[in-house]
């Protein structure tokens, strides 16, 4: 028998942390393997017991969440790092991503976007939740050079940012898994990268203004 995703829960407030454990304990495949208040508590916890998922939230009170990343070392080899805040700025959210979070959720989000985020970050996808892409398309202090999308890519990239699978992206906007991977290629090259988790942030920190918009006014079609 498996013991599905484990999950490690570090956020300063008792009462949710508590009802998130208790919740995620009734989700099939889920197992909560612990749950603490800060940075060096989760640390500790990495060391001793083997994780899937942290679920972590950002604002700690006299620290912030992504100081995580740069203390886990070995104990955090292949450990993927979510965030759970009740709401994050433009540089906090390019911040995190830039530490390497997998994906950021609200927490005033359905639950079941919460299940789903965790069992996608878990099998190497991420998960932005689209409130913080709104949140992080704060004007710039500069504006970056235009690299137009065509109307494609720009489905595409709507899709990654909603988490889809190349599968997924195909049903949805009805064409194959070729061109798909195709169009992901293409948004690889416009943006100078060679991830999904590298494009997502330089998506959001260096063509919000243009990439971003142009998802929002074409989701709104």
């Amino acid at each position: 028998m498996t013991e599905g995703i484990r999950i490690l829960l570090i956020d300063d407030h008792t009462l949710f942390r508590e009802s998130l454990a208790r919740l995620l304990a009734t989700e099939a495949g889920l197992r909560v393997a612990g749950h603490c208040a800060t940075v060096a508590e989760g640390v500790r916890a990495l060391a001793e017991v083997d994780v899937d998922v942290v679920l972590l939230d950002y604002d700690l009170g006299d620290e912030v969440g992504t100081n995580l990343l740069g203390q886990l070392g070995a104990a955090g080899q292949g450990t993927k790092v979510m965030i759970v805040t009740a709401g994050m700025g433009a540089n906090a959210t390019l911040h995190a991503a830039n530490a390497g979070v997998a994906g950021i959720v609200l927490k005033h989000s359905d639950p079941r976007h919460l299940v789903e985020a965790i069992r996608r970050v878990a099998a190497g996808e991420t998960w932005w939740d689209p409130g913080i892409l709104r949140l992080a398309t704060e004007p710039a202090e500069s504006a970056p050079v235009r690299v137009a999308l065509t109307e494609r890519q720009r489905q595409v990239l709507r899709c990654i940012l909603d988490g889809l699978t190349n599968k997924e992206i195909a049903a949805r906007i009805e064409v194959s898994e070729t061109s798909v991977k195709a169009s992901i290629q293409e948004l690889f090259s416009k943006a100078g990268v060679r991830t999904r988790s590298q494009l997502v942030r330089v998506a959001i920190e260096h063509y919000s203004l243009e990439w971003l918009k142009e998802i929002k006014s074409g989701a709104a079609e």
